[in-house]
């Protein structure tokens, strides 16, 4: 079986290499380099906290454990840094939502728990409690973080090393050509053909265009911009959630820094200079949490384009009208890809349904498409 897979950031590298195992001959098609879009400007926060209903939280559950489960492909997860996550609110309009999402998540079994500001001054000391309301303060031990270049390139060489898997960079996909109904080859700007028997499209915030004979979904995106720190000398361990704002570590002593706000702040992804008005207020609310950072400026901050599929879920199956054709697009990429790519690769390739992906099916979008025999007898 011929797959290709348009798209290579972790979505799309989960699911070649999860097709590749399970023995199709896989192409992947990359407009850019591989993992050079919305992968790499990702807070990157494995978690399912606040993922509601209870169809999409076991789906991003399914997602953390097949995280751990890489382990046994490949004896280490270098990419993966389960450091646990602390959170709180610190206004008081808040701590109803705050306390009710605790209670679910524990009635649910999520690993959550109360942390005292003793417990929390002895785990984190560079943490600012006089930045913390006299709130609960939760700690999830088992969320983590990833790095998606890491994850990526991990995945992708052992796609090709070991299963025979091509991947093309710079290889933007222009069409998905059929005939009778059925997917038969891929074309791109560069003039490549690719024949193929299933496409799949994991494209993420470019998911909506209409690619030759194949349509795409109905896209919300949001813009999502990141702050970087240089290095600074912190012991810093887990990813803070305060408020709308997100701090993690990344690496040789660097702060990632998100705050919803900012996103609002842009309609489109536009580059952002370290000192633009976005830059200056993430760095001043990471400050009053991590009084460190009073001692550097931003190093680097980057806009991108968050994937959302219309209704907010993820939107995972094979796409009306057209046999061969599926679709693996959510925002909760960096939680769920090593599931959904296992996932993707028993339906297309081994021709089994996963009955917790009926909820995300791309049929929700497009009732009233006539399916690939009506439209053949048509």
């Amino acid at each position: 079986m011929q797959v290709v897979v348009v798209g290579s950031g972790i979505v799309g590298s989960s699911v070649a290499y999860e097709c590749a195992k399970a023995g199709a001959k896989v192409t992947v098609l990359e407009a850019g380099r591989v993992a050079g879009a919305t992968s790499s400007i990702s807070f990157a926060w494995t978690n399912a906290t606040t993922k509601f209903p209870r169809a999409y939280y076991d789906l991003n559950v399914a997602g953390m454990r097949a995280h751990l489960e890489l382990r046994r492909d490949f004896g280490t997860t270098p990419w993966l840094k389960q450091t646990g996550s602390v959170e709180w609110r610190n206004r008081a309009e808040d701590q109803a939502a705050y306390l009710e999402n605790f209670r679910q998540m524990k009635e649910w079994g999520y690993g959550v728990e109360w942390l005292s500001r003793k417990a929390l001054a002895e785990m984190e000391p560079d943490v600012n409690l006089a930045g913390i309301a006299d709130f609960p303060i939760s700690y999830f031990p088992e969320e983590g973080w990833v790095d998606p270049a890491l994850y990526c390139a991990w995945l992708l060489r052992a796609a090709k090393a070991r299963f025979g898997a091509e991947v093309h960079e710079f290889a933007r996909v222009t069409a998905i050509e059929t005939r009778g109904g059925k997917v038969r080859q891929v074309r791109t700007a560069e003039g490549g053909s690719f024949p193929a028997d299933a496409v799949i499209n994991c494209t993420g915030g470019w998911a909506d265009a209409t690619l030759g004979d194949a349509c795409g979904i109905p896209l919300a995106s949001t813009i999502g911009i990141l702050g970087f720190t240089p290095p600074v000398a912190m012991t810093l361990r887990s990813q803070l959630h305060a408020d709308d704002m997100d701090l993690r570590p990344d690496g040789a002593g660097r702060i990632m820094i998100h705050k919803i706000s900012v996103d609002q702040t842009l309609q489109e992804p536009e580059p952002l200079a370290p000192d633009s008005a976005q830059g200056l207020a993430l760095l001043a609310a990471a400050r009053e949490v991590l009084p460190a950072l009073e001692a550097v400026d931003l190093e680097a901050i980057r806009t991108t384009v968050r994937p959302f599929p219309a209704d907010g879920y993820t939107c995972a199956g094979a796409m009306p009208g057209i046999e061969g054709h599926y679709m693996a697009v959510t925002h909760s990429g960096v939680t769920i890809s090593p599931y959904l790519g296992r996932a993707v690769a028993d339906e297309v390739v081994r021709g089994e349904d996963h009955a917790d992906l009926d909820s995300f099916r791309p049929q929700r979008f497009f009732q009233n498409t006539p399916s690939a025999a009506e439209r053949t007898d048509a």
